[in-house]
């Protein structure tokens, strides 16, 4: 964001969506034969769908390995084929990702799941079969087993390629290791009279693995290989859950692709099981098997694809949708069969369908988008309302404790998050906090900055999906912090105001205690003495006139100097030459006393508030004092103009300059206060010919 008041910082490119800079890392691309290498795996899955397809084109129609198969082999190859391509751009992307090396060799299982389901239909016959039946069958009903541990076991090192840290590391190794004894209980175990495996020719042998001990005890056996391998499916699960809880920032945008592939999953099987669709259970397979390792895919290589809590809240949505409008068909459906107590056509029950759905998607979608937005996000949907509340309860409160409540309370429910603190700055070192909800262990610090200047900061959490800001949702937190700067402004502006009145009616009581001072300590007692002075000489002045006159020589010099004191202390609360000769002409006078040659360039006549020529005077007449005593300058140039309601002054002389390295001292800081004292500024600076240049510019009329 680049707003005049905004929050910061401001990221650009792909990573701007998680507020968290994606680091660089060293490029793991593979070169050349490195390339090829890495593809070796990716591409046999590809190259041997064709094989399958050519087994299943040549397999007969009926006998013992049709029976065996249950159907052809290269659906299933396919799904291996899309896995190994998922594999290679994980690879090409990064050599050295294992979560691509587990997928690559994911998809070879299941390439061969499907090739030995192909061969074995076009191979095994009642009376023959090919070579090497006996591995393809015992690798199709025994080894296949893993196929559910190779899928928890990509779980389990998602998305950085291995296990959780700490003591999830060990327990991952024990859930692995209960994976593959539940692999072995299956390839062990006999099968017991299975009527599938009874006809085989003699060359075939159906349990080349199965240990003879365990007959009797086959129903036990797969019971214990179903347990084992639960657990540890069931245990990658609950990795996945506390990986996602534990993330932030890009791994925490990668989990949630996963999440997006369970809600799409879900979606699939209740559509195959509410609707008789052809080859449902194949696609529900085929959605559980591809949807995740692709959404995973993406996660790894690019993960700002689309926004994906967008892309996340909108599947939720169509999927609540479809279920709801499920039930609805069949609950109307149900309710016209009874009312018209006979079946419907499928005509009608298309009718039905399609009528329900026009009536109940629109709202139904609507509403529910904004109630999951709403649970997911916050209010950061409804832009307008969530600033334009704010406005109205900061223009309803007047203290500034409570505006930055309001501020704080606004931003927790607009993004939903439970815990929010605005900090601002106040003068003299001291901090106004105010804080919704409990500062949770990790959060992220954001400043609120007015015209360039920081002036508070706001703290949110730095984890959890709330809090994560799209470019729509940064758009919102400035135009809030907006409302928060301009409220905390407004708070620093009135405080600075009360303590400018403070200033200035403190600053009056002493100017007027030093004047009493001045009257009652100083010109009281002279005047006194005078009196008495004047007293003495005219009761001597018949019988002693010399010292009558010596006496009244005295007064005079005395009333010479009470005179002076008059005229110093009218000189402070203004000075006269103003008065007698204008302010170019004051100016031109203490040059003269300076002994500093000046070139004035001025209007004829100047009509000014009184403030502003005093101001100006000490402000220029402090800058000739700096040239006649520092800057060693041939000549002076002043320029006293008018423009835009403002005067402008400007000092400049050809002398050494001011280094840059120099401190300003008390006489430089007082020019810039004297500026600042009625709205004005002041500037200094040293051209590059040499020399100094004091700029002054004073309204003329109080700023509204």
């Amino acid at each position: 964001m680049t707003p005049t008041n905004s929050v910061g910082p401001h990221h650009g490119g792909a990573d701007r969506l998680h507020n968290v800079p994606v680091q660089d890392r060293p490029d793991h691309r593979p070169r050349g034969l490195e390339a090829v290498a890495v593809l070796v795996v990716p591409a046999l899955c590809v190259l041997l769908v064709p094989l399958g397809a050519w087994l299943d084109m040549g397999a007969p129609d009926s006998g013992a390995g049709v029976d065996l198969a249950g159907g052809p082999g290269w659906p299933w190859q396919l799904i291996g084929a899309v896995l190994g391509v998922l594999a290679g751009i994980v690879l090409v992307h990064d050599r050295r990702q294992k979560f691509g090396w587990l997928l690559a060799f994911s998809g070879l299982f299941w390439a061969l799941d499907g090739l030995s389901q192909s061969y074995v239909r076009a191979g095994l016959t009642d009376t023959s079969a090919w070579p090497g039946m006996t591995f393809a069958l015992w690798f199709l009903l025994r080894f296949t087993s893993y196929l559910t541990s190779v899928t928890a076991v990509v779980l389990l090192v998602f998305p950085t390629g291995r296990f959780l840290p700490g003591r999830w590391r060990p327990a991952s190794w024990c859930a692995v290791g209960a994976m593959a004894l539940s692999g072995v209980a299956f390839m062990v175990m006999p099968s017991e009279g299975d009527p599938a495996l009874r006809d085989l020719p003699p060359s075939v042998d159906a349990d080349p693995t199965t240990l003879d001990l365990l007959s009797g005890h086959g129903t036990q056996v797969s019971s214990l290989g179903l347990a084992l391998g639960g657990v540890g499916f069931f245990f990658s699960l609950l990795t996945v859950v506390v990986r996602y809880r534990r993330s932030q920032g890009l791994e925490r945008d990668r989990m949630r692709w996963l999440l997006w592939s369970v809600v799409v999953i879900v979606a699939v099987v209740v559509v195959t099981l509410a609707f008789d669709v052809p080859g449902g259970s194949f696609l529900g397979a085929v959605s559980a098997a591809v949807v995740p390792p692709a959404a995973m895919t993406v996660a790894i290589v690019r993960p700002a694809l689309v926004p994906i809590q967008d892309l996340l809240s909108r599947t939720v949505v169509l999927a609540a949708v479809l279920v709801v409008l499920l039930a609805a068909d069949a609950a109307v459906l149900g309710m016209f069969t009874l009312v018209l107590d006979d079946e419907l056509t499928q005509a009608q029950v298309v009718g039905v369908v399609l009528a329900v759905s026009v009536i109940l998607y629109g709202p139904l979608r609507q509403r529910l988008s904004a109630g999951v937005r709403r649970v997911m996000l916050g209010e950061r949907g409804n832009r307008y309302d969530a600033v334009a509340g704010l406005a109205s309860t900061l223009e309803n409160t007047d203290d500034s404790v409570e505006q930055l409540t309001a501020v704080a309370r606004a931003v927790a429910s607009a993004f939903a998050i439970p815990f929010v603190s605005v900090e601002v700055d106040r003068g003299h070192g001291e901090r106004l906090v105010t804080t919704v909800g409990e500062r949770p262990t990790e959060v992220r610090t954001l400043p609120i900055t007015w015209r360039e200047t920081t002036i508070g900061r706001l703290v949110l959490p730095a984890r959890g999906l709330r809090s994560r800001l799209t470019v729509r949702d940064e758009e919102l937190l400035g135009d809030l912090v907006r409302q928060a700067a301009t409220a905390a402004r407004t708070s620093q502006l009135a405080e600075e105001v009360q303590h400018s009145r403070e200033r200035l009616v403190t600053a009056r009581e002493e100017e007027r205690r030093r004047i009493r001072r001045d009257l009652h300590d100083g010109f009281g007692p002279a005047l006194s003495g005078i009196v008495f002075q004047l007293e003495a000489a005219r009761m001597t002045v018949e019988r002693d006139p010399a010292r009558a006159r010596a006496q009244l020589e005295t007064v005079s010099t005395q009333v010479q100097e009470v005179v002076a004191d008059v005229r110093r202390l009218v000189h402070d609360l203004r000075p006269p030459a103003l008065d007698d000769r204008g302010l170019v002409g004051a100016l031109r006078q203490q040059a003269e006393h300076l002994a500093v040659p000046l070139d004035v360039t001025a209007p004829d006549e100047l009509r000014l508030p009184a403030a502003v020529e005093v101001a100006a005077y000490r402000i220029a007449g402090e800058a000739l004092t700096n040239v006649a005593r520092h800057a060693d300058a041939n000549g002076v140039r002043l320029l006293v103009e008018t423009m835009e309601d403002a005067l402008v002054l400007e000092v400049a002389d050809d002398g050494r300059g001011i280094p840059a390295d120099r401190a300003a001292g008390v006489g430089l800081a007082s020019l810039r206060e004297r500026a600042a004292e009625l709205g004005g500024t002041t500037t200094i600076s040293s051209p590059p010919g040499g020399g100094t240049v004091v700029r002054a510019r004073l309204p003329l009329r109080s700023p509204a």
